[in-house]
């Protein structure tokens, strides 16, 4: 769009001596003539308005004068008034094309949102088969397997859990996008949630030589949550830490209770995250090491969810981090007496 001329009075209305040279009043002679002097007035000190040099000169009379400039005031009001009402109608036109995008973007999130779902869902009947296939051979209901076919298809195994994940993931990113995740919380023992989850990641961190630590006080408060979802939000950190801790490095899982909270933290001595990154890493289908060579596989979609989950039984995770020396996520999830 043409930008267009900032509404001054010298655009709305012309200035008082071209006006009244326009009318007729003086010449333009006698106009520089009288703006020289009013300078040379102004630089010795002494301000006079242009009107009046112009009547102490004797170019114009005081009654056209004052006519001029009723004149002028009464230009200037419509001018104001027609500004003021194309001003109004641009900022219409501004706000039906900005609620207009809005639709769109709104709609091709949608769009998005569905394929997103349908595509993931499609995909899981062919994955279904694929692993009833490969427990069948592994069971040896389709004959016996020698050493190398048996690792081959144990490589096949896990390469369709890996896909499972990946899938499920894109489902639940869908349905919470949707807004159709729906917390079923219930009293839960979180020390056994976490130890659950930590014993079920127990033979991976010692396969990667990982030193897992855990710190679960006794007499832990009861509290209310989804445990399905939670346990997700952890299996997803704890993975995390896995993925990018080396070896020999250590996860420290670590639950304490304050401020009427169970607080929840897992850190590592991973490779970090700068600090102008750590919002970037919740950001759905986002990835740090992003190029086509990256190291670390995965959707971008496990922390999106994980804030989105946290966000859900109210509360919020925190990250700090330093690069090259370890990562720390925390949550509260807040006691409730059930007395």
């Amino acid at each position: 769009m043409t930008d267009q001329p900032a509404l001054t009075p010298e655009v709305l209305v012309p200035k008082l001596g071209d006006y009244l040279v326009k009318k007729g009043h003086i010449t333009r002679e006698q106009l520089d003539e009288v703006l020289a002097l009013q300078r040379s007035m102004k630089d010795s000190g002494k301000v006079e308005l242009l009107g009046e040099v112009l009547v102490t000169k004797g170019y114009i009379q005081r009654k056209v004068l004052d006519q001029a400039i009723t004149e002028q005031i009464v230009q200037l009001r419509n001018a104001l008034q027609d500004a003021n009402q194309t001003l109004e109608q641009r900022v219409i036109q501004r706000t039906i094309e900005l609620q207009n995008a809005m639709d769109k973007l709104s709609e091709l999130d949608k769009l998005k949102s569905n394929f997103i779902s349908n595509i993931s869902h499609e995909l899981r009947t062919p994955l279904t088969h694929i692993k009833g296939y490969q427990e069948l051979l592994l069971a040896g209901a389709m004959g016996e397997l020698n050493p190398e076919q048996e690792s081959t298809v144990n490589i096949i195994k896990k390469s369709s859990e890996r896909l499972e994940r990946l899938i499920e993931d894109l489902i639940s990113f869908s349905l919470v996008t949707k807004g159709e995740v729906a917390l079923k919380p219930s009293p839960v023992n979180i020390g056994v949630l976490v130890q659950n989850v930590v014993n079920h990641n127990l033979l991976r961190a010692e396969n990667e030589k990982i030193t897992l630590n855990v710190n679960i006080p006794e007499n832990l408060p009861i509290i209310n949550l989804d445990e399905q979802k939670i346990s997700w939000v952890l299996m997803q950190l704890l993975d995390n830490s896995l993925k990018f801790t080396p070896e020999n490095g250590k996860i420290n899982i670590e639950l304490s209770v304050r401020d009427m909270s169970v607080h929840v933290s897992v850190a590592d001595t991973g490779i970090g995250i700068p600090a102008d990154k750590i919002n970037e890493i919740f950001e759905p289908f986002h990835q740090l090491d992003s190029n086509s060579t990256r190291r670390y596989g995965g959707t971008g979609l496990g922390l999106t969810l994980v804030r989105q989950i946290i966000e859900a039984h109210h509360s919020q995770i925190t990250v700090t981090s330093e690069v090259g020396k370890y990562s720390k996520f925390e949550f509260a999830l807040p006691i409730i007496d059930h007395k």
